[in-house]
């Protein structure tokens, strides 16, 4: 049976089954988890970086999103001081490629905590491409890249969010269609909770209605 303050806040009235209450100052660090298992699916930016004595790094991260249009401005978080954004910070640039179900178990093998003076393209082996606008290579075997120089960053805690701005991007023609990006020749896959990942699943297409068109 619902308590007082679990019927308020849970719709045990309504026959809901209750909700269970978190709290991020209690749970600290085990928010990160929870947060990953109900904030999906989630994109991921393979970013490539060079150090400042040159070595090729690549990893991926899941926290990844557009932050902008004019400028073009995409934006990852970087949990931890890690070597992606040791690189960016020394460098100033970055590459985004993207991350697809036939490139999954390198994308992943590219999350391991290599050392600092070890190239992921090495250890995964994974071919580079140079890029046309910044140093940081690109991976060739992914399908689209997206070229950036670092329009500045954001701390939040132990955590940094890294925003750049898009200044190339390279789209293989095999995944094009009429010009444009087609998601059934992507093949994206995202991040989960745990350690679960996803493909993109159903697609369906579902026009903006204006507001005209519904009886303003």
């Amino acid at each position: 049976m619902c308590g007082i303050a679990e019927l308020r806040w849970s719709g045990c009235e309504s026959g809901r089954v209750p909700r269970r209450n978190y709290d991020p100052a209690e749970l600290g660090r085990a928010t990160y988890a929870l947060l990953n298992s109900v904030v999906v699916p989630r994109p991921i930016a393979w970013v490539s970086t060079r150090s400042a004595t040159g070595v090729d790094n690549l990893a991926p991260h899941s926290f990844f999103t557009v932050a902008g249009v004019q400028p073009p401005v995409v934006q990852f978080t970087s949990v931890g001081h890690k070597d992606s954004l040791r690189n960016v910070l020394a460098t100033e640039e970055f590459v985004v490629g993207f991350c697809t179900e036939a490139l999954l178990d390198q994308v992943n093998q590219t999350g391991t905590d290599y050392p600092a003076d070890v190239s992921e393209f090495d250890a995964v082996g994974l071919t580079r491409e140079p890029s046309l606008r910044v140093t940081p290579f690109r991976v060739a075997e992914s399908p689209v890249a997206i070229e950036c120089r670092l329009a500045g960053t954001k701390e939040f805690g132990d955590c940094t969010v890294v925003f750049g701005e898009v200044v190339h991007v390279a789209v293989d023609e095999a995944v094009l269609r009429d010009d444009r990006p087609e998601i059934s020749l992507l093949r994206p896959v995202a991040r989960l909770g745990a350690s679960e990942w996803s493909t993109i699943g159903e697609v369906t297409s579902h026009r903006r209605i204006p507001y005209v068109e519904v009886g303003g």
